[in-house]
């Protein structure tokens, strides 16, 4: 199946094909990225109105909305311009007002002639001790009074649609919805106890009550699975086809490991350990590793990053990690060094300001197999560079890359393995949507020896408590960085706040002890600022956010992050974790502008609670929802339309084991059930997917 099955032709038609969409309302429906009949079947009601024949309007907690049965008694016409018409009507216990603006009078008559009953619907408000209904939503013949549902669905509008049009056209959609045959799997269906699909869907649009419209309620959460499936499945089938694609077994004896093990004056953390064997098993399957390493700030992703290397080196080939900065890559570099000396293997850097012959002699080395191990930025990924037998690509800090330029590195090498590592920890529903096509390995343990850091809240009020508190711990011959606000999105504005306050802790503290490093700096300046604070010949340093990743001064024990409510929570601990890498004791201080909103304090005292990068990423999840927090389009997470990723982590677990189970048992999709799945992929427009299907 190739082509989009004939049972979906209907619901991806233009929407003009429905009832009562005309071109005009079909361009206003494209602001709720609805453009044709399918994209309204997953447009659900957010809210509902209870519209149920009261007895009567009296007593009622006003304002509410209400619907009676009503006799109409008398018309009073406008007064003057820009006046109402009134019309009186009687319930059973009680007379109230039906209030209508720039009416005209002979429709008015028609609709609600003097002695006829009708049935009303719509908000009632006291005014002057009157109960009136202001433009009554419905007015309707008391036979006609069943057409209007007990409880009426609440959809999201946008200019040029009103409720009465949204009602219509998913009625007219839903009409379209065929049934289909299953594609969740039977027990899984029947534990949960959801229905069919197109039945599903009725119940969606036609909740009873509110508790229908949460996200839990069987219906909704039956949508919201097919969601997570056909996304899951599309990342399932990425993996398969890369698993499909050559790859080559690199097996280590463990000689390599075993010198650098011995040359660590510390012993690694279970969990390092426990990643290191996960990621030695992959990379002796036939198949390409494509792992994720996901480790908290100071997690020591770095030394299991290595061992990783150490298996390539050890099978014959080549292995290189990449970072985002040039920071970055002389600091793995740096970090690197004495492990692979130990290991008797030969390491070298290759980054943007290698130039002329030294470039040339690096890049002769390198496709010889001289070197063993490469470290560089994206600068590896030039035309030149080629490598004798690369088996192994590390990519470090992964959301800076695009996933094109994964594939790229791929290409470098004849079926190299792959690992991502970042030190910005995922919340598990996000990781599922973003790297579902990933093996994951987790960090979450600290170094033995590392003491907590010491998280405190001040006001800028108190900024020259600080300043005083700062002099005396740079007497005590300590270091610390002094982060300034993100002002707005220009450079030059963040420049002016650091540069004056580089000026004025040079004043207090002294000439030669501060030092000062941002974004607009040329690289070789910002390198030498970073490399005397590094040998400390500076005691303070003040930055831009530039040093949010990686660096790594264990010496240093103070961060003072100036106007703190204005960065992220995942910012804030990327920072945090700058210190509190040597074995001495840390300090934090989050200094804020007061009055703080309730946003800002939530996020400031998130982190002076925990330094659980795993905890602070789902409380960031939580206020930022899944689209900010990874940024834009290129992040590669999918928009759902029903289901969510912040609240639905669990349901998209269990689809992610059903996808990879359905493909592991049925690789071609060819069964009952495999063929429904092409049509959930067709629904749900994974045309991705199909392609790797017809591919495969």
């Amino acid at each position: 199946m190739s082509t989009r099955p004939a049972s979906l032709f209907p619901l991806f038609a233009g929407l003009e094909t429905l009832d009562g969409v005309g071109p005009k309302i079909a361009k206003s429906l494209e602001q709720l990225h609805a453009t044709k009949p399918r994209d309204l079947l997953f447009t659900l009601p957010y809210s509902g109105i209870d519209r149920a024949i009261k007895p009567s309007v009296e007593g009622l907690d006003y304002p509410c909305v209400a619907t009676v049965e009503v006799t109409v008694l008398k018309h009073h016409p406008a007064r003057g311009r820009g006046r109402p018409t009134r019309v009186q009507v009687e319930d059973s216990e009680t007379t109230f007002e039906l209030v209508f603006f720039h009416a005209r009078g002979d429709y008015l008559q028609k609709i609600l002639p003097e002695g006829a009953r009708r049935v009303v619907s719509g908000k009632l408000e006291m005014f002057d001790g009157i109960i009136q209904m202001t433009h009554p939503d419905h007015v309707l013949a008391p036979e006609d009074a069943s057409e209007l549902p007990a409880f009426e669905p609440v959809y999201p509008l946008t200019a040029g649609v009103t409720q009465k049009v949204m009602f219509k056209a998913t009625r007219a959609a839903l009409a379209r919805a065929p049934e289909l045959v299953e594609w969740i799997d039977t027990s899984q269906k029947n534990k949960a106890g959801w229905s069919d699909w197109a039945e599903a869907l009725q119940q969606a649009h036609n909740p009873q009550n509110l508790a229908e419209l949460n996200a839990a309620d069987p219906a909704r959460e039956r949508l919201a699975y097919d969601e997570f499936f056909a996304h899951q499945m599309t990342l399932a089938l990425a993996r398969a086809h890369r698993q499909a694609g050559k790859g080559r077994s690199s097996q280590s004896s463990g000689a390599l490991h075993n010198k650098v093990l011995a040359s660590l004056p510390f012993k690694p953390t279970g969990a390092q350990l426990r990643a290191i064997e996960e990621i030695a098993a992959d990379m002796a399957k036939p198949v390409r590793m494509n792992r994720l390493l996901q480790g908290d700030v100071g997690a020591g992703k770095t030394l299991v990053g290595l061992m990783a290397l150490l298996v390539a080196v050890e099978s014959g080939g080549q292995g290189v990690m990449m970072a985002p900065t040039e920071i970055l890559a002389r600091q793995h570099y740096s970090g690197l060094a004495p492990l692979a000396k130990a290991a008797g293997v030969r390491l070298d850097l290759l980054t943007g300001r290698d130039k002329g012959k030294l470039r040339v002699e690096k890049l002769a080395a390198l496709a010889a197999g001289e070197i063993d191990i490469l470290v560089g930025t994206h600068a590896v990924f030039q035309k030149d560079v080629s490598f004798a037998d690369l088996r192994l690509a590390i990519i470090d800090e992964q959301h800076r890359f695009g996933v094109r330029q994964r594939l790229e590195l791929g290409k470098k090498g004849v079926f190299a393995d792959v690992l991502v590592m970042t030190a910005t920890p995922i919340p598990r529903s996000l990781s599922l949507a973003q790297y579902g096509d990933m093996d994951i390995s987790v960090l979450d343990e600290k170094p033995a020896g590392r003491l907590p850091i010491k998280t405190a809240l001040v006001s800028t009020g108190r900024a020259d408590e600080v300043v005083d508190h700062l002099r005396g711990a740079v007497r005590d011959g300590k270091q610390a960085y002094w982060v300034c606000p993100l002002v707005d999105e220009s450079e030059s504005v963040d420049l002016a706040a650091a540069e004056e306050r580089f000026k004025q802790l040079r004043a207090a503290l002294g000439e030669g002890v501060v030092g000062l490093v941002h974004g607009q700096m040329p690289p070789d300046e910002k390198d030498a600022a970073m490399r005397a604070f590094q040998a400390g010949e500076t005691s303070v340093l003040v930055a831009t956010t530039v040093i949010e990743v990686g660096v790594d001064v264990p010496n240093a024990t103070i961060m003072v992050i100036e106007r703190a409510e204005t960065f992220g929570l995942a910012q804030l601990h990327q920072l945090r974790g700058r210190v509190g890498r040597g074995s001495a004791a840390s300090t934090c201080l989050l200094m804020y502008q007061a009055p703080l909103s309730e946003g800002g304090e939530r996020r400031l005292t998130t982190l002076r609670d925990t330094e659980d990068g795993f905890k602070i990423a789902e409380v960031d999840l939580e206020m930022r929802g899944a689209g900010d927090l990874i940024g834009t389009a290129q992040s590669g997470v999918p928009r759902f339309r029903v289901a969510d990723m912040e609240s639905q982590g669990a349901l998209m677990a269990v689809a992610q084991s059903d996808a990879r189970k359905l493909l592991h048992d049925d690789p071609k999709l060819e069964t009952e059930r495999g063929e429904a799945a092409r049509v959930l992929l067709w629904l749900m427009e994974q045309d991705q997917a199909i392609r790797l299907i017809s591919v495969g």
